[in-house]
């Protein structure tokens, strides 16, 4: 390659909602947003204090682009491998994602802040959490959890409300049909309960874990629907895939396991 040959772009990374999303040798090229200078700021705090799970922050190309750090690894995308289903996945998962919040627990949001809007907690925000911890924004290295990626639906929350978002997908808390084949044989309560005591989650907030869940569930299925209806582009092509009914599915089957499941965190 000669001095003036820039390097190509590697197409398509990113998930269902986010698009545009390239790799350019080692850096990942993003669309700028609303959200971008707040997420900005976020990141490069995390970087400030210590934690080393997230992208770093580069700069702006020519196109307008955000320029991040790529992370090494694989995301734990469909049809997931066994080991990505394990415990000792969970395990680094959890404690992964309790280093986010306490580095994030530390970070004030510029006056300039603007966040992506999605369903919430009603209790006071405790930390900016990533609000979408699924298995696609998860690198894995070693065959474990070791960064997040994807910070787009970052904003203020609480703890309590970004373990559940992460559980949903992780215990998962869904339809057995909804679930990936590597999933369905999983003990949902089991997994909830190890997540929370490798997190070091407190009893008061075991016992509000599932009500919570259930008003995500809610909440969620409004935000997408509304979102799908007046942005469309991406998240119309999610809903329409079928994400409204995965929701609902998800709710009434913890409807019918609630108690049982929360046997498991008391």
């Amino acid at each position: 390659m000669s001095p003036t040959t820039a390097p190509p772009e590697i197409v398509p990374l990113g998930g269902m909602i986010t698009e545009g999303v390239v790799r350019v040798g080692d850096t990942v090229r993003r669309p700028a947003g609303r959200a971008t200078p707040a997420v900005q700021a976020l990141l490069r705090h995390l970087r400030d204090a210590g934690f080393d799970g997230a992208p770093r922050v580069l700069g702006v190309d020519d196109q307008g682009r955000q320029i991040l750090s790529y992370v090494p690894g694989w995301s734990a995308s469909g049809p997931l491998p066994p080991h990505a289903v394990g415990d000792e996945a969970l395990v680094a998962l959890a404690r992964l994602l309790r280093r986010f919040h306490d580095a994030s627990a530390s970070f004030t949001p510029p006056p300039y802040a603007q966040w992506e809007p999605g369903s919430n907690d009603d209790r006071e925000p405790e930390i900016v959490g990533h609000c979408d911890v699924t298995l696609e924004n998860v690198i894995f290295r070693d065959g474990l959890p070791y960064a997040l990626i994807d910070f787009d639906l970052a904003r203020p929350t609480t703890r309590l409300f970004d373990i559940v978002t992460t559980l949903r997908h992780w215990a998962p808390i869904a339809d057995p049909v909804d679930r990936d084949p590597a999933q369905r044989g999983l003990d949902v309560g089991a997994r909830l309960r190890l997540f929370c005591d490798e997190y070091g989650l407190a009893p008061r907030d075991r016992r509000r874990l599932l009500d919570l869940a259930q008003l995500r569930f809610e909440r969620s299925f409004h935000a997408m629907r509304s979102r799908a209806q007046s942005g469309g582009g991406p998240w119309a092509r999610a809903w329409e895939s079928g994400a409204g009914e995965r929701i609902r599915r998800a709710r009434a089957w913890l409807d019918l396991h609630q108690d049982r499941l929360h046997d498991h965190l008391i």
